[in-house]
């Protein structure tokens, strides 16, 4: 039985619901490509092989039963390390936390996933306590960027990108904070989806700064990017933030198309402060939307500065007992990050909420004319591991704060926000596609339209040897050729229906 890792998500499931493929070939075809491969980029920090296995035989059993199947049946994902995952402690890419009892039970978001069929293969590394841009974890090792293994896969999501990339896993979990998840998509070369603030329920995974934590998935298919994230939506009480917002979703309306939608090109800070190939990618990615209107921002520095000093504050008075009590444990540039914001005076945490809420509304006024703004997602190409500084208009600035100069302004009012990858001559960059809030469909569909057209694209990471067809037998098959699996979305129903996933508090 030949196994396409590459496939998309959804794809698998259909597989697998068809009968075509069985669930534990799908699992232990992954299982083996993250044996072979996970050595080299340190993707994955707890592989959850026997769960996988034990979960393929019960789906290939309901198959066989002919009882109904969720919508991701059989479809491989896993959960940046900072999601509870029952059986194991709750790293949070530290090594504090790997002294703490295993949790009971999984966080929400992969308990609605694997109520959906999807199988959880593990845990991926992260940034410590996800205050990282870089992907570099002093405890568990440099995550490695799977289009070049010396290239940083960006942070603090750094597993879910290197191993979605890469096709150790169709779909991750990541969380985003000031740009964890657009930073290691736009790096690696993929998809990602920062939701609106309080679109998706937190419950049950490990905070960093509670007012700009976000989570969400990574894809290398718009399609699985969208259905992942319908299937996670819905309000739960374990998360006071959570909004109460039923479900809307996305996925079936993939292909209404962006006709009549107005897109701007966000202008000023985010057109000169990047890189040539950050500009280059925008511009193919507006040229391909007909985006032509600048739309300048005002006092985007302000907003990347206000969303500093509130993860500063927030984030070091949540760790202060850790960093009096173990401070030789954390990471010497975490820690340094965590007690100089210990040290911030609290008239500077009230401006930086001022400051929020102004540049909220300065982003309204602009929607008011716009329905979705296009941005670059990082300044610059993977960095080399190790890199410390980036050169951004003659001026050297610190590497590891300055990845998130494009995504830390955005994160810090809550808009959703996909990153799209373009693929340039050499290595990935990604795009953002901003838009207001609670509308994760206008993100999506542009992203679906980019990707029809080719513009915006998953890359095979060809630079890794033996990528390809690491893992075995079941793992032959090469990737289908670009379209091969384009405009999936009529084969697919409301992801909701015809299963049952538990009441909304699950």
């Amino acid at each position: 039985m030949s196994i396409d890792i590459f496939a998309p998500a959804h794809v698998l499931a259909r597989r697998v619901a068809q009968g075509e493929a069985s669930a534990e070939a799908v699992t232990e075809a992954f299982l083996g490509r993250i044996a072979t491969l996970n050595p080299r980029l340190a993707a994955f920090t707890d592989i959850t092989a026997a769960r996988a296995r034990e979960q393929a035989r019960s789906i290939d059993k309901d198959r066989g039963a002919g009882r109904p199947l969720g919508p991701l049946a059989g479809a491989p994902f896993a959960a940046k390390n900072l999601f509870d995952i029952a059986g194991l402690p709750t790293r949070a890419g530290s090594m504090i936390n790997r002294e703490r009892a295993p949790a009971t039970r999984d966080a929400v978001l992969v308990e609605r996933l694997s109520a959906a069929g999807a199988v959880l293969l593990g845990g991926l590394n992260m940034g410590e306590y996800a205050y990282d841009f870089t992907g570099e974890n002093a405890h568990d090792g440099a995550c490695r960027n799977p289009h070049d293994p010396a290239r940083m896969s960006g942070g603090s999501s750094s597993g879910s990108g290197s191993a979605t990339a890469v096709g150790l896993s169709p779909i991750t979990l990541g969380s985003d904070t000031n740009g964890s998840i657009r930073v290691p998509a736009s790096l690696c070369g993929i998809f990602g989806l920062k939701p609106t603030y309080g679109r998706l329920p937190r419950t049950r995974s490990f905070p960093f700064c509670d007012s700009l934590d976000h989570l969400g998935p990574l894809a290398r298919d718009v399609t699985d990017l969208a259905l992942a994230y319908d299937l996670m939506q819905g309000p739960h009480a374990g998360d006071p933030a959570c909004a109460q917002r039923t479900a809307e979703p996305t996925v079936l309306r993939l292909r209404d198309g962006i006709g009549g939608l107005r897109i701007g090109v966000a202008g000023g800070y985010f057109a000169t402060d990047g890189m040539p190939e950050a500009r280059a990618a925008v511009a193919q990615v507006a040229g391909a939307l007909g985006a032509k209107r600048i739309i300048d921002i005002d006092g985007v520095p302000i907003a990347r500065a206000a969303a500093f000093l509130i993860t500063n504050a927030e984030s070091s008075s949540f760790h202060l007992p850790r960093l009096r009590s173990r401070a030789d444990d954390f990471d010497p540039e975490t820690r340094d990050r965590f007690l100089a914001g210990a040290l911030l005076p609290a008239g500077w945490y009230v401006q930086a909420q001022r400051a929020r809420r102004w540049f909220h509304e300065e982003m309204m006024r602009h929607f008011a004319e716009v329905d979705l703004i296009v941005a670059p997602a990082t300044p610059c190409v993977a960095p080399l591991i190790g890199q410390k500084s980036l050169e951004v208009r003659g001026e050297t600035l610190p590497l590891r704060p300055s990845l998130g100069l494009f995504t830390q302004p955005i994160s810090c009012v809550g808009l959703p926000v996909a990153a799209v990858p373009v693929q340039g001559a050499g290595l990935p960059i990604g795009v953002q596609l901003i838009a207001p809030p609670w509308r994760e469909d206008l993100c999506l569909k542009a992203a679906f339209a980019l990707q029809t057209m080719g513009v915006c694209r998953a890359a095979d990471p060809a630079l890794l040897p033996g990528v390809r067809h690491a893992g075995g037998s079941d793992d032959a098959a090469v990737r289908p050729r670009p379209g091969t699996h384009a405009n999936p979305v009529d084969r697919l129903t409301d992801p909701r229906a015809g299963w049952t996933s538990g009441s909304d508090n699950r």
